[in-house]
C-alpha cells in the first residue's frame, strides 16, 4: 500500500505558505508586469522586514512587511496572504494591508494653471467666429 503525499506545489488552487516577492508584487497589482517587479527587486529598491533584498526569487511569507518606492511616495505594505492568480483589483487588495496609505494628492499652484487661450488680436490662430467677423479684404490684416 502506498501513501500519497500532499504536494501543494502541484495542486491547483492550493494555498501556499510562501511566494516569490516579484510574483507577489505582480499578483497584488503594484507593478504592471512581473518583469518590472523583478527589476525593482534587482535594483535593491525593495525591503522585506527592513532588510534590502536584491534577488527576485526571495520568498516572502504572510506577516512580512514590504517597503518600496511607488510613483512619488514610499509604500509600506504588510503581506496578509497569497493569491493563486493575478485577478481583479478587489481580489488583489485582499492580499495586503496598507500600513502607510498614500496621502491624497495636493493640487500644486503651477499645476493646471494654464494661461487663458488668446483671442484673435493679431496673434495666434483666429477662431471660427473671428474669421466670420474679419473684413473680406485680406490685405488689411497684413498691413
Amino acid at each position: 500500500m502506498s501513501e500519497k503525499t500532499s504536494d501543494t506545489k502541484n495542486t491547483p488552487g492550493a494555498e501556499s505558505t510562501s511566494l516569490r516577492v516579484d510574483k507577489w508584487l505582480w499578483h497584488a497589482r503594484f507593478f504592471k508586469t512581473r518583469t518590472l517587479a523583478a527589476k525593482q527587486v534587482s535594483e535593491g529598491k525593495i525591503r522585506v522586514n527592513s532588510t534590502k533584498i536584491s534577488k527576485p526569487a526571495r520568498m516572502i511569507a504572510a506577516g512580512d512587511v514590504l517597503t518600496f518606492p511607488k510613483d512619488d511616495h514610499v509604500r509600506v505594505i504588510k503581506v496578509l496572504g497569497f493569491g493563486t492568480r493575478r485577478g481583479p483589483a478587489p481580489e488583489a487588495q485582499a492580499l495586503y494591508e496598507d500600513l502607510d496609505p498614500p496621502k491624497p494628492r495636493e493640487k500644486r499652484e503651477d499645476q493646471n494653471n494654464f494661461p487663458p487661450v488668446p483671442r484673435y488680436e493679431g496673434k495666434g490662430r483666429p477662431t471660427k467666429k473671428d474669421r466670420r467677423n474679419m473684413p473680406l479684404s485680406g490685405g488689411s490684416l497684413l498691413d
